[in-house]
C-alpha cells in the first residue's frame, strides 16, 4: 500500500514540476533606441533547465518502483530524495537571487545595456517547491516500504520454495547441533551425545 501511495506522490510531483516549467519565471524588457521596447517572458523550462529532466526522473522512479525491492528500492528512494533537494534549491534560488536582469538578458539574447526593466514571478517557484516536498514524502514512503517488501515477497512464495527454505533451515539446525530428541535417544542407548562420531567397531 505504501508503495502505491509513493508512486502516486512521485507522479504528482512530476506533474507539478511540468506545470512549473510552463509558468513564467522572469520577464525582461529591453529597448535599443530604434523601435518599440521588447518584452521577453522566460518560462520555467528556460529559466531553470533542470525542471523538465527532474520531472522525467520522478516519472521513471515511479515506474522503476514496480521492479525493485530491498536495497535497490532504498537506493532509488535516496535518488528521489536528492532530486527533491535539488528541486527545492532551484525554487528557493528564485527568491534569494538579488538580480535576475543580467541572467535574464543572456537568456533573452539581449544586451545588458539595452535593459529597461526586469521582473520575477514566484508562482512557478512555489509550485516547484511544493513538488519537492511531495517528492520527499514519496522518498520517505519508499524507504519505509523497503523494510516490509522482503517479508511480503516471502509470504507470496510458491509452496515448493517455502518447503525448500524449511528444509534448508532443518539442515542448518542439524549442522549447528543435536536436537533435544536426539540427545535423549542417545542417552537411552547408553551413548554420550556430546561425543563425536567414532569409528565403527568390527564384528557388528
Amino acid at each position: 500500500m505504501m508503495i502505491r501511495v509513493a508512486q502516486l506522490l512521485l507522479v504528482l510531483a512530476a506533474l507539478a514540476l511540468w506545470g512549473a516549467s510552463r509558468l513564467p519565471w522572469v520577464q525582461v524588457t529591453s529597448f535599443d533606441g530604434l523601435g518599440q521596447p521588447k518584452t521577453v517572458i522566460l518560462d520555467g523550462a528556460t529559466w531553470v533547465s533542470a525542471l523538465t529532466p527532474l520531472a522525467l526522473l520522478l516519472v521513471a522512479a515511479a515506474v522503476a518502483v514496480l521492479a525493485v525491492r530491498g536495497w535497490p528500492l532504498r537506493a532509488l528512494a535516496v535518488l528521489v530524495a536528492l532530486a527533491s533537494g535539488l528541486t527545492a534549491y532551484l525554487a528557493i534560488t528564485q527568491w534569494v537571487m538579488r538580480d535576475v536582469s543580467i541572467r535574464g538578458a543572456g537568456l533573452a539574447e539581449v544586451t545588458v545595456a539595452s535593459l529597461v526593466d526586469s521582473q520575477r514571478f514566484y508562482w512557478g517557484a512555489v509550485l516547484a517547491l511544493a513538488a519537492a516536498v511531495v517528492a520527499l514524502a514519496g522518498a520517505v514512503l519508499l524507504i519505509r516500504s523497503a523494510g516490509t517488501a522482503r517479508a511480503a515477497t516471502t509470504k507470496y512464495q510458491a509452496p515448493a520454495a517455502r518447503r525448500a527454505a524449511a528444509q534448508d533451515d532443518a539442515v542448518r539446525d542439524t549442522d549447528d547441533g543435536m536436537s533435544e530428541r536426539m540427545i535423549w535417544d542417545a542417552l537411552d542407548q547408553g551413548r554420550d551425545p556430546t561425543a563425536g562420531p567414532g569409528p565403527e567397531k568390527e564384528g557388528r
